[in-house]
C-alpha cells in the first residue's frame, strides 16, 4: 500500500530514537527499491522508518510503501515503535532504551512494576538485569517519595486502611513505614523538636509584629501562637485537633514540628480542600480516629459579629449566630471535646472581646462568657495583643468621642484535663 508522503506524521514525543544517522539516510536512498515498507498506524503516524522515510524525502519521492498497524492510544504506539526499533533495522541505542525504559517505569504504578520490568525488557531485547540497572535509582527515589507520602497522610491523622487506598499499596507496606516511624518516636532525639528557629516563650503576654507571611485568609491564626502550644503542651507525634483550620496554618506548623494534625473546617479554602477535612462542629464533634492520641485541641472560632457575613450567609454560621447560640455552640464544643480526652490534655481557646460591631458598640467579653460556663481547670491565660494599626482613624475618632476604650487584644485561655 501506498501513501503520500506529506501525509504522514512524525511526532518527535512518539519516537522512540533519540539520535538518527545520516549516514544511514544517504545509504538507504541510494536504492530505494530494496527498502521495505515503513509502518504507521491508523491516524498516519509513523510508527517504525524514520531512517527509510527520510531516505525517501531525500529522494525527493512523493509517496512511500507503508504497513498500517492500528493503536488504541498514544502509549500502545509509543511501544510498538521501541519494540519494533529494538530489533530491526538500525537499533536504538543503549541510551535510547535506557530514556525509553526510565519514561515509562516512571509512570508505571508501583504494584505493576515487577510486571513492567519483565516487559521492557522484552521488547528492549535487554537482560532484565541491565534492565533493574537501569531503574534503581527510580525505585529508589520512588520509595523515598512514597514513603514520604505515607507519613504526611500519618501526620495528617489518616488511618493505615485509608493510606493504603490513597497510595494504591498494600496495607503491609504501610505499616512497615510506620513502624519505621514508631522507632522515631521512641528514639532520644526526635525530629523536627523546638530546637531550631524557635524563641521558648516565657511570659503570658505572646505579642508579634504584624502578620505571618501566608496568613492573610481572615480566619488564619497565627503561626506563633500555634508554635508556642505545641512547645508548652505537646512533643514530637502527638495528635493536635484544630476544628477550625481557616487557611490551614495549624498544617503548616505541625508538620515542620513533626506533630500529627486533624484539621477540619466547616468550608475548606479552595487551595487547601484536599488537606483540610471538610466538617462543621455545629454538627459535633470532627470524627478523629484515635483520641486516645489526642493531646491539644485548638479553637480559633470566628469571633461571633466581627466576623459575620465574611465566611458565608448562613444561620448555622457561628459568625451569623445571636450571641446565646455563639455561646452555646462554643460551651458545647469545648465540653464535648473534654469529655473525648484524657488526664493532661489541654483545650486552648483564643478569642477576642466584640466591641465595634456588636450592636451599639456593646463591649462583649467572650473570654469570660466561656470561663463561665466551663467549669474546668484554667492552666493558664495568655495576652494576644494585635499591633495597633487594627484600629482605623473612624474608630480612634469614636473612642475619643466616647471616652471608649479600643479592644487590640485577644485572650488564649488553656485548660487542663485532669
Amino acid at each position: 500500500m501506498e501513501k503520500q508522503i506529506k501525509e504522514i506524521i512524525y511526532r518527535k514525543d512518539l519516537y522512540p530514537r533519540l539520535k538518527h544517522d545520516p549516514l544511514i539516510v544517504q545509504k538507504y536512498a541510494e536504492d530505494l527499491t530494496v527498502l521495505p515498507p515503513i509502518e504507521i498506524n491508523q491516524d498516519n503516524i509513523l510508527i517504525d522508518g524514520w531512517h527509510r522515510l527520510t531516505a525517501f524525502k531525500k529522494a525527493k519521492k512523493e509517496s512511500i510503501n507503508v504497513v498500517v498497524i492500528k493503536t488504541e492510544s498514544d502509549a500502545h504506539l509509543k511501544e510498538l515503535a521501541v519494540e519494533k526499533n529494538s530489533k530491526y533495522g538500525m537499533q536504538l541505542s543503549q541510551e535510547d532504551k535506557e530514556t525509553y525504559a526510565r519514561e515509562i517505569y516512571n509512570i508505571t504504578p508501583e504494584k505493576k512494576r515487577a510486571a513492567k520490568k519483565k516487559h521492557l525488557a522484552k521488547i528492549l531485547s535487554v537482560s532484565e538485569r541491565t534492565i533493574s540497572g537501569w531503574l534503581s535509582r527510580i525505585d529508589k527515589d520512588s520509595k523515598e517519595a512514597r514513603n514520604k507520602r505515607i507519613f504526611d497522610l500519618w501526620l495528617a491523622c489518616y488511618t493505615q486502611e485509608e493510606i493504603a487506598e490513597k497510595e494504591d499499596c498494600p496495607r503491609t507496606t504501610v505499616e512497615t513505614v510506620l513502624t519505621e516511624m514508631e522507632m522515631l518516636q521512641k528514639s532520644s532525639k526526635p525530629y523536627a523538636d523546638h530546637l531550631i528557629g524557635f524563641e521558648v516563650p516565657f511570659y503570658n503576654v505572646w505579642k508579634y509584629r504584624g502578620k505571618s507571611e501566608g496568613s492573610a485568609y481572615p480566619g488564619n491564626t497565627e503561626p506563633i501562637i500555634v508554635d508556642n502550644l505545641l512547645y508548652l503542651y505537646t512533643k514530637p507525634f502527638d495528635v493536635v485537633i484544630d476544628p477550625f483550620a481557616g487557611g490551614g496554618s495549624t498544617i503548616d506548623i505541625c508538620k515542620k514540628r513533626f506533630r500529627r494534625y486533624f484539621v477540619s473546617d466547616r468550608k475548606p479554602i479552595i487551595e487547601r480542600e484536599e488537606e483540610i477535612r471538610k466538617w462543621d462542629v455545629v454538627d459535633g464533634l470532627p470524627p478523629v480516629p484515635r483520641w486516645k492520641d489526642v493531646k491539644l485541641v485548638y479553637l480559633d472560632p470566628p469571633y461571633w459579629k466581627q466576623s459575620e457575613g465574611k465566611y458565608s450567609d448562613s444561620a448555622n454560621d457561628l459568625s451569623n449566630m445571636s450571641l446565646d447560640d455563639f455561646n452555646k455552640i462554643l460551651s458545647d464544643l469545648i465540653h464535648n471535646f473534654a469529655k473525648k480526652l484524657h488526664s493532661g490534655c489541654r483545650i486552648a481557646l483564643i478569642i477576642q472581646p466584640t466591641q465595634w460591631n456588636a450592636p451599639g458598640k456593646e463591649y462583649t467579653d467572650h473570654s469570660v462568657d466561656m470561663i463561665k460556663t466551663i467549669r474546668m481547670p484554667i492552666n493558664m491565660r495568655i495576652q494576644c495583643p494585635y499591633e495597633s494599626q487594627q484600629c482605623n482613624a473612624q474608630m480612634v475618632d469614636w473612642a475619643e468621642e466616647n471616652k471608649k476604650l479600643l479592644v487590640i487584644s485577644r485572650e488564649l485561655i488553656i485548660w487542663r484535663i485532669d
